[in-house]
Formats: structure tokens, C-alpha cells, sequence
């Protein structure tokens, strides 16, 4: 699991849980998805996005890991069908940040229908295929060893008998696609974003709150799966403030695992590495370029890239695979808007 159900706040309503965010080249620009309400959350909740919510993407341009650009939507209540409305305002400047800020309205539609924004963008919100991967005993494994101070103890793990959990299953995905003339003003001279999604719920008092927070991949699952007030926590302050309010423990949590290891002379000094690139929690990404979320650096993440083996093996300063890849997928993304795969 990337951002799969991971808080027990979430978990209330899996509408507003955030499985993953995905930044990628499209065929028109950059494209920004988020992914939502889970199958594997059961059948008999409310599915879709929650008509109380909203979903952002939030974009900064110089570094401070501070929004410049928020992309908001709001959803209707489903019909019959279970078809909703939805509605997609832009927020630039001071209004990004502000929660009550009323932006434009740049995009009105209904889920499983593409729109077309002026300036070449386009967006798309609907049930899809689950893109993402992941092997549970490994995923368990790791959650114990980063909670624990242990190594990865796979010993009774057969990576043959490997499979992937979310196989068959479905996810309601809001895709966002922006010509590079909407982003390069914002990005500046080195073409350099940050992103994170976040969903909010709005409150009884007039605010909104904040439910789901994410930015890189797999930040969850390393930390948070035996620590659920983490996994909370995590998810209600904004990344600005993700180090100095996260960066002890998390950086503790590392250095427990690589001196279990002992492949650092100094864990705590790779440790403090490891936290000074995952904080502040966003997605770096340069515009005009393909993504890649690998060994070799952290440039966006596509549908395909292989970000459990990546993260989990950085943070433990070991190799760690779950013995499957992109081909545990069932059903593909696709080369053509809305991209993610179609839902079975």
C-alpha cells in the first residue's frame, strides 16, 4: 500500500483516504492523479467522492514547500448510478493556501466524462482500475522492522508464492491534465515543482478539515502501519512543517533498522539523510520531462514505477523486493487520457 486506508481517520470514510499520487507526462503536459475509496474497503460502504469533501492538488513553484497553485474539486452526491458532478476551481497565490479562498471556476463536469479546459488542459474524475502493487508479507514485514528496530525479517517469506493484494481491485481516480504554459510561470527558471494532494472533510463548525495528506509514495507503509497516531498525525499538519514536527521520530525509526543491519558506520548520520530527502513530504518534479521514480532519483512517479522496492530499500539501507512487479497488474494504464486503467 502506498497511501491505502492508512489512518484510522481514513479509514471512517474511505472517499477521503488518498491510495497514491501520481505526476507524469501526459500527452498534452503534466498530469496530476489521485486516487480514492478502495474496493478493498468493503462493497458495503458509500463508494465514489465524498459530496462533503474536497480534493486538491497543491502545487509550489520555489522550494518552501508551500503551495503557489491549488487545483480544488468538489463532487456532487451520486445518483442512481452512482454518477456525480463535480466541480474544479484554481487557486494561485495567497488564495492557494487559503482554506476559505474562492478561486475560478475552471471546470464543470460529471465523473466518467472527459472536459476540456481552455489552454489545452483536460480532466477526467471516475471508478478505475487500481494501478498500484504491493506483496503483503513483505509490506508487513517492513511495517514490524521500522516500528521494532529490526531487520526485515523474511524468513518464512517464499517469494514465489509472492502476489499482489490489490489484484482485480478498483479505485475512483481524479486525473488533471495541464498544458506546460499553466505550470512554467509557477515552476520558474529550473522547471521544478512540488506536489501533494490532500482531501479534506468539511466540518459542522463552518472549516475543513484535513483527512489525507500525500506526497511521496510509501511513507505510510514504512512508518505507520503499527503506529495508527502517527499515521493520523501525518496526515494533519502541512509540509512545511513536516520536519520539525516529524523529523526526530522518523529519523529514530531509520536508525533503528540500519544499526539493526549494520550497513552504516553513523546509522543515525544515514538516517538524518534518509529524513532530510523524504521531508518535507512532496513529490519533486520537473515539468516537461518523463517521470521516474527510481534508484537513480525521484522525478514524478508514473502508473508503472516500481515504488515499494525503491523506498522500502532506501530507508533500510538494504535491497528489499517484493519478488513481483507491474505485471501483478491486471489491467494496464493506458498510453491515452484519462491514462489509469479501465476498472474491471
Amino acid at each position: 500500500m502506498s497511501h491505502h486506508l492508512d489512518s484510522p481517520i481514513s479509514r471512517q470514510d474511505p472517499r477521503l483516504d488518498i491510495t497514491d499520487l501520481y505526476v507524469f507526462r501526459g500527452e498534452r503536459g503534466t498530469v496530476f492523479v489521485t486516487n480514492h475509496s478502495h474496493s478493498l474497503a468493503g462493497e458495503d460502504i458509500p463508494r465514489g467522492l465524498h459530496p462533503e469533501g474536497r480534493y486538491e492538488f497543491k502545487i509550489d513553484g520555489n522550494g518552501d514547500a508551500v503551495e503557489d497553485l491549488t487545483y480544488r474539486f468538489t463532487f456532487s452526491n451520486a445518483d442512481a448510478g452512482g454518477a456525480q458532478d463535480y466541480e474544479l476551481r484554481r487557486l494561485a497565490g495567497p488564495e492557494a493556501r487559503d482554506a476559505f479562498a474562492a478561486g475560478t471556476v475552471i471546470a464543470q463536469g460529471r465523473t466518467g466524462e472527459t472536459v476540456e479546459l481552455a489552454g489545452g488542459g483536460r480532466v477526467w474524475a471516475g471508478r478505475a482500475g487500481d494501478p498500484f502493487w504491493i506483496e503483503a508479507d513483505v509490506l508487513h514485514a517492513v511495517g514490524h522492522a521500522f516500528q521494532d528496530g529490526t531487520i526485515i525479517d523474511l524468513s518464512s517469506w517464499n517469494p514465489a508464492e509472492a502476489k499482489n493484494l490489490f489484484a482485480g481491485h478498483t479505485v475512483h481516480s481524479i486525473v488533471l491534465e495541464l498544458a506546460d504554459e499553466e505550470l512554467l510561470p509557477v515552476a520558474g527558471k529550473d522547471h521544478r515543482i512540488g506536489v501533494w494532494g490532500l482531501a479534506s472533510l468539511a466540518t459542522d463548525a463552518g472549516g475543513w478539515r484535513a483527512i489525507n495528506r500525500a506526497g511521496l509514495p510509501m511513507i505510510h507503509p514504512l512508518f505507520t502501519q503499527f503506529d495508527e497516531d502517527l499515521g493520523d498525525r501525518l496526515n494533519m499538519n502541512v509540509p512545511a512543517d513536516d520536519i520539525q514536527i516529524h523529523g526526530k521520530q522518523l529519523t529514530a525509526m531509520v536508525a533503528g533498522v540500519v544499526r539493526a543491519y549494520g550497513t552504516a558506520e553513523d546509522p543515525e548520520s544515514y538516517a538524518r539523510t534518509v529524513v532530510d530527502r523524504i521531508l518535507p513530504n512532496v513529490l519533486p518534479y520537473t515539468v516537461g520531462t518523463p517521470a521516474a521514480f527510481g534508484f537513480a532519483g525521484w522525478n514524478g512517479r508514473s502508473l508503472t514505477d516500481n515504488a515499494p522496492d525503491v523506498m522500502f530499500s532506501f530507508a533500510a539501507n538494504t535491497p528489499v523486493t517484493l519478488g513481483i512487479g507491474k505485471e501483478a497488474v491486471p489491467v494496464k494504464p493506458s498510453s491515452v487520457f484519462p491514462y489509469v486503467p479501465s476498472a474491471s
